[in-house]
């Protein structure tokens, strides 16, 4: 009996301290990762994201999250995001992502052979209405099915 109460601290401390490190990200408004099919992005394939905005007042940073396996084939990435704003206007982006160095090293931090990189978007922009805004991001390039990009996502925090 002595022995499983002894687990009982050094489990509760193990997940007070997950609980602190993953809730300080005070900056962060949304963030959401979605995964990719194993079997490679078809261009097809639109990654879809809704955000409520309540506070447009509020100047926020953007970044692409991007997850890729060691073994993909090109070094960058092209994307085409697209906004949809609250009044059912939308703006076109594209986005060429860089995941690798002009001597091939990959550039997002890796464990493994698994790399994540955070690709600033957009810097210091304010919404200009408050409510739902819908983001869809999807490949573009010129092969219509790319592997070994694992899952990509999208991140809005507070500019400081």
């Amino acid at each position: 009996m002595k022995r499983n109460s002894s687990l009982i601290f050094p489990l509760m401390l193990i997940t007070a301290c997950a609980l602190f490190f993953t809730s300080c990200d005070r900056n962060r408004i949304f963030e959401n990762n979605k995964d990719i099919p194993e079997t490679g992005w078809d261009s097809s394939n639109v990654v879809k994201f809704n955000v409520e905005i309540k506070d447009p007042s509020t100047p926020a940073n953007f970044y692409i999250n991007v997850r890729n396996a060691d073994g993909y084939p090109y070094s960058n990435l092209f994307l085409f995001i697209k906004t949809r704003f609250p009044n059912g206007k939308q703006s076109n982006d594209t986005l060429e992502c860089f995941l690798a160095d002009d001597k091939g090293k990959w550039t997002g931090k890796g464990i493994g052979d698994i790399y994540d990189n955070q690709i600033p978007f957009k810097r210091n922009v304010r919404f200009p209405l408050a409510g739902l805004y819908t983001f869809e991001i999807a490949q573009g390039m010129r092969q219509q099915l790319i592997p070994l990009i694992i899952d990509v996502g999208l991140r809005i925090e507070k500019a400081e």
